[in-house]
């Protein structure tokens, strides 16, 4: 059952690799929001508090744009989507040079209501 409305947040260009990001995500998706809170405070990646960031961000959207419940609300959506890579140089022996790249992450998460059919 599609919710009737959601709210979004989002966090773009964060220096962490999507798939590192992707980690904490899916351990939040479809989870209560309160409940989810919990779980990200007591998840020991570096990306947790950058996600409970975001997480926080949509239920304050929520509670302003639609007047929700807080203790209704639900993760309807979460994902992570990759970002540019800053393609950087590390210099190696014999005058030679590797190149690498640091990725960044966009990371979105969707909030809805319980009950929430107008």
């Amino acid at each position: 059952m599609e919710p009737a409305w959601t709210v979004k947040a989002e966090a773009r260009y964060v220096r962490t690799s999507p798939q590192k990001a992707r980690l904490v995500v899916d351990q939040i998706r479809g989870r209560a929001a309160g409940e989810a809170l919990f779980a990200l405070q007591s998840t020991n990646k570096r990306v947790a508090p950058i996600v409970e960031k975001v997480l926080r961000s949509a239920m304050a959207n929520a509670k302003n744009r639609r007047e929700a419940d807080e203790d209704l609300l639900y993760i309807a959506e979460a994902y992570v989507n990759e970002g540019p890579r800053q393609k950087r140089v590390r210099p190696a022996p014999m005058g030679r040079a590797y190149r690498y790249q640091r990725r960044t992450s966009h990371i979105v998460v969707k909030v809805a209501q319980k009950g929430a059919e107008e």
